[in-house]
């Protein structure tokens, strides 16, 4: 598959767009005030869950001095000590989304440190507390799933490199049926887009059939992908029994799960992430049900796992 390759920001083009203002003396973790000419502490510092991530943001001062990066440093405990051991990252960006978490929720304890151009440090920031959101894929009641939600493409057809089949075998599209089709032979890895020329440059689509015995108060659709294009991931439009939710658009991703099918490997290029929402309660009936997903835009993405979840 080929590789796009995005142009970065110089160091000062990027502070500049991230960095917010702050007053020119602000109070140090340790008490005390810091002189204009040393690095501040950032402040405001905010950690917003999410399934998989905890997203962090913060503001800082990029040029009083000049500040050539943050150092982000977390633990699961909160009595950590800011070094090498707990050094969680380095960015030139007033943000950072903590990613690669799973799909069980995690507490974390986060620190930031201010490096200026002359490798001076601030004092650490104020302790913040974090945490990942728990995915309803394992909080919820399963009513139907493909997959094993475990950052794995392997026990899907084609998987893990046989897109180039896609529109041979699956011609109009996945279509499949929960408790009679099968994962290995009837959900393709793979979704396309229309900027996918091995696929025949033209949306697709992904049909999950299932029943339902009673329509439960609240209906979750979970969807886990183990990666997705890294430039043109698209977006998803999906829809219940005909009925459209609102349209997702999918997050940059590795551009290997085309190639390779399983996350979990130590070291790998996959980027996991996760869309998960709840289905319209009028939509959903007795009986016979279907979600849709439709890919209109974009390229592909690789699946983990689907399911429709009671809550």
């Amino acid at each position: 598959m080929p590789h796009s390759i995005s142009r970065p920001l110089s160091r000062r083009a990027a502070l500049g767009t991230a960095a917010a203002a702050v007053p020119a003396v602000v109070l140090a973790a340790s008490g005390r005030a810091a002189a204009a000419d040393e690095p501040r502490p950032v402040e405001r510092i905010r950690a917003a869950a999410e399934v998989g991530r905890v997203r962090l943001t913060w503001e800082g001062e990029a040029y009083h001095p000049l500040v050539d990066h943050y150092a982000l440093y977390a633990s699961r405990s909160r009595d950590f000590t800011v070094g090498p051991d707990t050094l969680l990252t380095k960015t030139v960006y007033a943000s950072f989304l903590h990613d690669r978490q799973g799909g069980h929720r995690q507490d974390w304890y986060y620190r930031i440190v201010t490096v200026d151009a002359s490798g001076a440090r601030s004092e650490p920031s104020a302790l913040v507390e974090g945490h990942s959101a728990e995915s309803v894929a394992l909080s919820a009641k399963p009513i139907a799933r493909v997959g094993k939600y475990d950052h794995k493409s392997l026990g899907f057809a084609l998987a893990p490199g046989g897109y180039a089949q896609y529109k041979d075998r699956f011609p109009n599209g996945v279509d499949y049926t929960y408790g009679t089709s099968k994962p290995e032979t009837d959900w393709s890895y793979i979704q396309p887009g229309p900027a996918d020329g091995w696929a025949g440059n033209r949306e697709s689509s992904t049909t999950f059939r299932f029943n339902l015995d009673t329509v439960p108060a609240e209906t979750w659709l979970s969807i886990w992908l183990i990666d997705t294009h890294a430039t043109l991931p698209g977006t998803l439009l999906i829809s219940a029994n005909g009925t459209a939710v609102p349209e997702v658009k999918l997050e940059n991703g590795g551009t290997r799960g085309s190639l390779e099918g399983d996350a979990t490997v130590p070291g790998t290029l996959l980027k996991p992430s996760y869309v998960e929402l709840a289905l319209p309660r009028a939509a959903m009936r007795k009986g016979k049900n279907a979600v849709t997903i439709r890919k209109k835009t974009g390229s592909w993405h690789v699946f983990d796992a689907l399911g429709v979840f009671a809550r």
